[in-house]
């Protein structure tokens, strides 16, 4: 048995949450799979059916995000599995929104859900990180991840949630690099102009002075003759 957990708060009042975007995608799971109707046990919504062939229990905790590890502890206890056969995919503030990993173990960065299964379960257990973005300041993080998600951050969600589910399977089968390539290379051209413009500032730190000087040169008029153009074929080589 192999459990995908979705992190988020029960009720009609946080179900567009940032903070509830778990939820979001092991909602897609269920819908895109045919997972039967949920139910309630082990203080959750489950749904159990099959993945890649594994065998998958769907966990949405009600306990509240902050008691989550309750729920999850308590299903792993039933069925006497360990961290290794648990993933869960959660809000991420330190990853740019659209952006998308796994890793397994590790900290709690300060999410209080996966605080809490840490206590329950330990944290040697899968962790898909769903980025939603930091809002610049720690005064604004609780009305970030407690606030809905904007229409035009739709754009980039519904893709990203849909693709989560299209390669579900991946996860189950333990493809953790497969299952981000696919994400990454269906849903990169509906990445947030912020995110796109994040990583290209960073790519042009790393470049060298030579080849930015290169790169401008393609982009604007170079001077044929003068002391500025002597200056330039000896920069970045003479073509002629």
């Amino acid at each position: 048995m192999l459990f995908i957990v979705g992190l988020g708060n029960p009720g009609t009042k946080h179900q567009n949450n940032r903070h509830n975007v778990g939820f979001m995608a092991v909602d897609q799971i269920h819908q895109q799979e045919n997972f039967p109707a949920w139910k309630v046990q082990f203080q959750a919504l489950v749904s159990q059916g099959t993945l890649g062939g594994e065998k998958v229990m769907l966990i949405k905790p009600t306990t509240f995000m902050n008691e989550s590890g309750r729920a999850v502890g308590e299903a792993a206890r039933f069925f006497k599995i360990g961290p290794e056969n648990v993933i869960v995919l959660y809000d991420e503030l330190d990853l740019a929104p659209g952006k998308l990993r796994i890793k397994t173990g590790g900290g709690a960065g300060g999410h209080n859900g996966i605080r809490s299964i840490d206590a329950h379960l330990g944290k040697e257990y899968r962790r898909v990180r769903i980025g939603i973005g930091h809002p610049g300041h720690k005064d604004r993080v609780s009305p970030h991840v407690l606030g809905d998600f904007a229409k035009a951050d739709y754009q980039w969600l519904k893709p990203l949630l849909d693709e989560i589910a299209r390669n579900a399977d991946l996860l189950a089968k333990g493809d953790d690099a497969g299952f981000m390539n696919r994400i990454a290379l269906r849903t990169q051209s509906n990445e947030p102009s912020g995110a796109r413009g994040q990583s290209s500032a960073k790519g042009n730190k790393q470049q060298s002075h030579i080849r930015q000087a290169r790169t401008k040169s393609n982009s604007a008029p170079v001077p044929k003759t003068g002391p500025m153009a002597d200056m330039l074929k000896k920069l970045l080589g003479n073509k002629d």
